[in-house]
């Protein structure tokens, strides 16, 4: 698998989804309007641009994915990661199990084709607290109408994929996957902590949308969060959990992989 990286019996590799351009206009902030007026004001562009990755985990057992993109759902610059993996060798019956962060369409959609399942064999472990939560019909009248489809992504996934739904609860996952909730992008967030010992990877979903703003200020953040505060503190909190921790990390919005380390009272990412 060219250009993968080793985190203990894993060869991970990213995959690039394609390039999701989030309108400047859904810039927030948890704790101060002007901040976010005043960023929206200096940002100098209508879009606040994002790879939007998906992670192939290649293990002793098999192929597990991180994740699975949007599929076709979302339009021509997304759902390129189906013909990433093909073109690594990797055909949707390889796929052992999907670890999904969380469920939304820019990474859960791909689960899907257009009239059944993508991965024909695969096991989903999706968190337990968005399954519950998005699996609570009465509840999606009380979200935005722009908040509300991981409802019908969570019920997509039970009719499709049945008993090979796993719910995921906090902590070990598999032999070197450790599940761990990041709340507040959405009620059931996590990021999956894999490999052992002092060389381990976080992958951390949506914790991070916008690196450029939310180093300096873990407080911004996308009208897309369910509770912007509680963002805002699983941010700090995994940022300190990396950079003490000395964890390599990505996500679904981040370019590469990067260390986390402390500049005062902000953070910054470097090359790992």
């Amino acid at each position: 698998m060219p250009d993968a990286r080793r985190f203990g019996s894993y060869e991970v590799k990213v995959l690039i989804d394609g390039v999701y351009k989030a309108p400047i206009e859904h810039l927030a902030h948890a704790s101060s309007e002007a901040t976010r007026d005043a960023a929206v004001a200096a940002w100098g562009a209508p879009t606040v641009d994002m790879d939007v990755n998906l992670f192939l985990l290649k293990g002793p057992d098999g192929v597990t994915l991180v994740d699975a993109g949007t599929g076709p759902f979302w339009g021509p610059q997304l759902g390129l990661g189906r013909g990433a993996l093909a073109a690594v060798g990797v055909q949707p019956e390889d796929v052992v199990r999907v670890l999904v962060t969380h469920l939304h369409g820019d990474h859960a959609l791909g689960l899907f084709a257009d009239d059944g399942v993508y991965f024909p064999k695969a096991e989903i472990f999706a968190p337990k607290p968005d399954l519950d939560f998005f699996g609570n019909t009465a509840l999606k009248e009380t979200v935005p109408p722009y908040r509300r489809g991981g409802f019908d992504i969570a019920a997509r996934l039970l009719a499709s994929y049945g008993e090979r739904v796993r719910p995921v609860e906090e902590g070990p996952v598999l032999p070197e996957i450790e599940a761990i909730a990041m709340p507040g992008h959405t009620p059931g967030h996590f990021g999956y902590l894999i490999g052992e010992g002092i060389d381990r990877l976080v992958l951390w979903g949506d914790l991070v949308h916008a690196p450029a703003l939310q180093l300096d200020d873990p407080d911004f953040c996308f009208i897309y969060d369910a509770d912007a505060a509680q963002g805002a503190a699983s941010r700090r909190s995994i940022f300190a959990r990396a950079s003490e921790d000395g964890w390599t990390a990505s996500g679904g919005h981040v370019s590469g992989y990067v260390r986390v380390e402390r500049a005062g009272e902000a953070w910054r990412f470097t090359p790992a």
